[in-house]
């Protein structure tokens, strides 16, 4: 079993996971906690587990990478990287801070992001260590299938339900260029390049725009993953902290919008039946995608593969699909099952 040690997790038989603290991160007592290994520079540490992934394995890193990213600039949803050694690592996690996960039920809050060189060796990790709260219900995001295997024993091990799915991942070029810690700040919404003249001459009551945080219902009433309390609470902190746009209509409220998650994919995107094929969708996301790339902010997408009329749609916007693709692991502890 590990336990927390300075900044690495040690198992009574010596191995150990170890802790990368997050820039700027608060212990228990309110005091900033310290890397103690002068020698490597933390920012330097995220840098390196960012980029070796996707130099060696493609696009098998994307969701540590695109977490990576937000952490390096600011961690506005207060995460943690752990890896299992150092500097030759085999399997990087990245976890939200101790103090976030306190309602054992919240799959919004309760999220890990996980990649492996080794997926095959992954469930002697999750098995043997306190990296995972087995006891809440959580979910675990990656993109590499084979991490499946792994997780179903670690979770039985634990009497612990999973239910897994499944979706295609979209990207477009830009992500294999990008350096995530890269010291690009998101800045203001109006550097996203000058206006579509010709659409907003032609349609003046139409007005591409930040996405207020005041519209959180709204995205969430029409969110299929959320409509309930916690994930309005999700919703309020991606709008808040992360970029998030929107088309005004005529009454001067969102008709078309899309955000982003804590590990840069972006999502949430909906279109008021009324205002559904009229290109205000594209128009979004075509300034929206302007500003990302401006800003050196990666991204990319989800889209479930029976969805073929928004795979098309999105292909119309430069992504083109990856060859891997995006899995999702639902845990629920025995006492905590839905249904």
């Amino acid at each position: 079993m590990f336990k927390l040690c300075s900044n690495k997790m040690v198992s009574e038989a010596g191995s150990e996971v170890e802790l990368l603290v997050s820039p700027g991160a608060l212990s228990e007592h309110r005091r900033y906690l310290q890397d103690p290994i002068a020698s490597t520079d933390l920012s330097e540490r995220l840098r390196i587990i960012c980029k070796l992934p996707l130099a060696s394995f493609l696009l098998e890193g994307l969701k540590v990478y695109g977490s990576v990213y937000h952490i390096n600039h600011g961690n506005p949803f207060n995460m943690e990287v752990l890896v299992d050694s150092w500097p030759e690592y085999q399997m990087v996690i990245i976890r939200p801070q101790k103090q976030e996960m306190t309602d054992d039920i919240d799959l919004y809050t309760n999220v890990y992001h996980m990649f492996s060189k080794e997926p095959q060796k992954s469930q002697e990790v999750l098995k043997t260590c306190e990296i995972i709260n087995w006891k809440q219900r959580l979910q675990i995001q990656g993109l590499q299938e084979s991490l499946g295997e792994g997780i179903r024993a670690a979770a039985l091990s634990k009497s612990v339900k999973v239910e897994h799915s499944t979706a295609v991942l979209l990207v477009t070029e830009d992500i294999l260029k990008l350096n995530a810690s890269n010291k690009s700040k998101f800045g203001s919404w109006a550097e996203t390049g000058h206006p579509d003249d010709d659409f907003e001459s032609e349609t003046p009551n139409f007005k591409y725009a930040q996405l207020a945080v005041s519209y959180s219902g709204l995205v969430n009433d029409n969110w299929k993953r959320g409509q309930n309390e916690r994930s309005l609470r999700f919703i309020k902190r991606c709008i808040e902290d992360l970029p998030a746009a929107c088309m005004l209509g005529p009454e001067g409220v969102p008709v078309s919008w899309v955000t982003m998650d804590p590990s840069c994919e972006v999502g949430m995107a909906y279109s008021m039946e009324k205002y559904r094929r009229t290109g205000n969708m594209a128009r979004v996301m075509a300034r929206y995608m302007k500003y990302l790339r401006q800003k050196n902010i990666p991204f990319y997408l989800s889209v479930r593969e029976e969805n073929e009329y928004s795979r098309r749609y999105v292909g119309q916007l430069g992504f083109f699909e990856a060859s891997c693709e995006w899995h999702q692991w639902i845990c629920y502890p025995q006492n905590l099952v839905p249904f």
